[in-house]
């Protein structure tokens, strides 16, 4: 049972967190949201977030965690209703209230590894703030309350137009009242005591003629307008000792049917029959859905089937429209748990293993292959062929297990962007583009880092101080953007924003004073901007809590290198700075293109390969532009892997050329030989090699060797800065 109880608080841990980041990103969208019906649906899903957490908090006996949501709610209710507007303090103070609730979240799942007394204290302080906009007090009976009117048609009772005011109550004494010593006059003085009975029509349709009736037989009937602040089922009760033999349908009035309709649209995601829907929002009593489930009973015994809403409606126990609302509630609960159905959670290091056993079948499947074609059979030839067909759409199957879009990341950056704004005193508007991009999980984990310190070093160095931008004849909103796209093979991200952009003097000038550059020493725009990247780099001129101490940006380079990707920058004066890294949809498996130099082999990634050619090789003394290709009559530099390796042995006459191409650049790798395609696992180098450039990891071929693999966008920026100097390695 402990056991069970434990694999339930962990799916309540990772639900809970899931729904404070909903949470989170509607209360960053709120300020934005201009439509009524947005802001709406934005105070729906905040609320729901809350009120989720607060009731399967209970299930494990988390009473702070429901102490404090319940004060939440109490504040979020105002929110809805519309008796507060969110403000920036109130935003702020929820988003605190998140960070709060996430903390208790996790202190239930740890336990005492959570500093106890400095959360209790924390959790204080949010609750005074809250009471201050008014949170200790509840604005509704309602336990679950909503804000807008719901538009409902004017409801009619036996043919009498109901009051959009008033409970419309239409009784229909039993003809033995009188006789049981019932007195109708007596049930309408109770009404008296607790509302007011605003107008009265007696119906008289069912008095005989005089020579007929019976002094003993009450024949009265009475529709009521009424005036009340009482629930349905105080105002019920009056009937108690008539309803047996009476026909009594209490209807509310129009402002009370609307709020059933918001009530229920406002319910959790919870599969609930309809009667107990009804019931739960004060539409039915459960006197009256008692009564609708027996006529339902009755008919189902005669072979007759009716639907428990049609009854309750035609009986005049309910609206139509409250009916409606729940059956529509009922309809999205289901379409959800469908959805839900779907899918599944998976632990993250299930997965990992899953990709690691298949990374070993493919290199197992490769050597099979090699085995195969020396034996030369043909039918076992043939069989492999199609193994190794399928093990490739299995290992494209798993892949895309961990492929995750990027938008989950930028929208956290939401937060950051709230939060650091306010602090630097700026109006900062995140633009989000490009958030279905997807690439692997653990690609988008490791690149959360290095883009957080790039989108808080463009807010605080490169968006100028609202004053500056007006000057500047720009809106006094800054503009940050997050945007993510393919392109050839690889994910793109780009953090750009539309400030002041890089000074390239300023840059230089530091560079010059801490000895990175010589005085005089020619630089290109691009290796100047490059600069920031280096370690202890800043042209801050005062440290602040952001920046200013020149750690950072080297640690973006760094952290992007290692994950095999590449960051690139574009500025331009007074209208922003662009930063675009460059990352692998995957760490994990790659298709390449196999190739020998000399005794050694290299595998080039196949989504860079753009053709072949073959070249013959001259002396030095014959054609000194032996660096470099005509293409097609385009210059194309030329990388010697024998050279840049310093392999041993003579290069053949006759070579070929993989040309390869990254972020719009070519280059031309000189091989020995094309050895053809081949899927590639992964493995990375140890720190021992670390210093090697143009080289990104290791793979094992099919017959045990291990082939290097190349780092072409390395390559390429090798060439494209005219590096003359390698650091090499004999292979």
């Amino acid at each position: 049972m402990d056991k069970d109880m434990d694999s339930a608080l962990q799916t309540y841990v990772a639900e809970s967190l899931e729904l404070l980041q909903n949470m989170e990103d509607a209360l960053l969208r709120l300020d934005q949201e201009e439509d009524k019906e947005g802001k709406h649906e934005l105070h729906n899903t905040i609320f729901r977030a809350a009120h989720t957490i607060k009731g399967s908090a209970g299930l494990f006996g988390m009473d702070d965690t429901v102490a404090f949501t319940h004060d939440v709610e109490n504040l979020l209710d105002k929110l809805r209703v519309g008796a507060l507007h969110a403000s920036n303090d109130m935003i702020a103070l929820l988003l605190d209230c998140g960070d709060h609730i996430k903390n208790l979240v996790y202190q239930a799942e740890l336990g005492s590894e959570i500093e106890t007394e400095a959360l209790h204290a924390n959790g204080a302080g949010l609750t005074k703030r809250l009471h201050a906009f008014g949170a200790d007090t509840k604005i509704h009976t309602i336990e679950t309350p909503v804000p807008q009117t719901v538009e409902a048609p004017v409801e009619h009772i036996n043919g009498s137009r109901a009051s959009n005011d008033n409970w419309n109550i239409s009784l229909r004494f039993g003809p033995d009242s009188l006789r049981d010593g019932m007195d109708p006059l007596s049930v309408l003085r109770y009404l008296g005591t607790i509302g007011e009975i605003v107008n009265i029509i007696t119906l008289e349709d069912n008095i005989p003629a005089g020579i007929s009736m019976d002094p003993e037989t009450c024949y009265l009937g009475f529709e009521l307008s009424f005036k009340s602040d009482a629930d349905k089922e105080t105002i019920e009760s009056a009937f108690d000792f008539v309803r047996d033999s009476s026909l009594v349908r209490i209807l509310p009035p129009h402002s009370l049917l609307s709020e059933c309709v918001r009530y229920i649209h406002a319910l959790p995601e919870e599969d609930k029959r309809l009667g107990d829907i009804l019931v739960s929002c004060g539409s039915l009593t459960q006197a009256e859905l008692d009564e609708a489930l027996r006529i339902q009973d009755e008919m189902q015994a005669r072979d007759v089937s009716q639907l428990l809403g049609d009854i309750a409606v035609k009986s005049g126990m309910t609206s139509q429209t409250v009916v409606d609302a729940a059956v529509e509630k009922q309809a999205q609960v289901r379409d959800g748990k469908a959805r839900e159905a779907q899918s599944i959670r998976v632990d993250a290091d299930k997965l990992d293993n899953l990709i690691n056993l298949i990374g070993e079948l493919v290199i197992a499947g490769a050597s099979t292959s090699l085995n195969v074609k020396a034996n030369g059979d043909g039918t076992l030839i043939e069989s492999v062929s199609t193994l190794t067909s399928l093990m490739e759409e299995v290992r494209d199957s798993a892949l895309r297990l961990r492929m995750v879009q990027i938008g989950a990341t930028f929208n956290r950056f939401r937060r950051v962007v709230h939060d650091v704004s306010k602090e630097l005193g700026k109006d900062i508007e995140l633009v989000i583009s490009g958030a279905e991009t997807e690439l692997d999980k653990t690609v988008v984990e490791k690149i959360a880092d290095p883009l957080i310190h790039l989108v808080r070093n463009s807010m605080d160095h490169g968006i100028e101080p609202a004053k500056v931008r007006l000057e500047r004849g720009k809106s006094s909103t800054g503009i940050q953007r997050l945007n993510a796209y393919h392109d050839s093979g690889n994910v793109v991200i780009e953090v750009s924003d539309d400030g002041d952009g890089l000074n390239r003097d300023k840059i230089l000038g530091k560079a010059i004073e801490n000895g990175l550059v010589a005085e005089g020493q020619h630089l290109e725009d691009q290796d100047i901007y490059n600069l920031i990247f280096e370690p202890g780099f800043s042209t801050a001129e005062q440290v602040s809590n952001l920046s200013g101490r020149g750690v950072g940006m080297d640690v973006v380079k760094r952290n992007i290198t290692a994950l095999r990707g590449t960051v690139d920058i574009e500025s331009r004066p007074r209208e922003g700075t662009t930063f675009k890294i460059r990352m692998p949809l995957t760490l994990a498996i790659i298709n390449g293109f196999l190739v020998s130099v000399d005794q050694a082999t290299f595998i080039v990634p196949l989504d860079m390969v753009l053709e072949c050619v073959e070249r013959h090789r001259v002396s030095h003394s014959a054609d000194t532009n032996q660096n470099y290709m005509n293409l097609h009559g385009e210059v194309v530099p030329l990388i010697d892997l024998h050279e840049m390796f310093a392999l041993n042995g003579q290069p053949p006459q006759r070579e070929n050329v993989v040309v390869v191409q990254h972020a719009g650049n070519k280059a031309g790798l000189v091989v020995n030989q094309l050895m053809g395609e081949f899927q590639t696992v992964i493995k990375p180098l140890g720190k021992i090699f670390s210093h090697l450039r143009g080289i990104s990891g290791s793979t094992i071929l099919g017959n045990g060797q291990v082939a290097l693999i190349l780092d072409v966008p390395g390559l390429i920026h090798q060439v494209s800065s005219k590096e003359s100097h390698f650091v090499t390695a004999t292979i």
